[in-house]
């Protein structure tokens, strides 16, 4: 049984990365893609989400 998750538990602790903060940004994408109806183009709806993913401010 612990094979299975061996993979998963070495890149805990490589990478510091657990399931939880992966399913939060997939979260902020999905919530971005609601609120982007106005987005014609791919381009735009991808600044969207770096623009809010990394927490910046519209005036700084």
């Amino acid at each position: 049984m612990m094979k299975v998750y061996t993979g998963n538990i070495v890149n805990y602790f490589t990478d510091n990365i657990t399931n939880a903060r992966v399913e939060g940004i997939n979260s902020k994408i999905a919530l971005m893609e609601k609120m982007a109806f106005w987005c014609k183009n791919g381009e735009h709806l991808k600044s969207a989400i770096f623009f809010r993913s990394g927490n910046l401010k519209l005036y700084p």
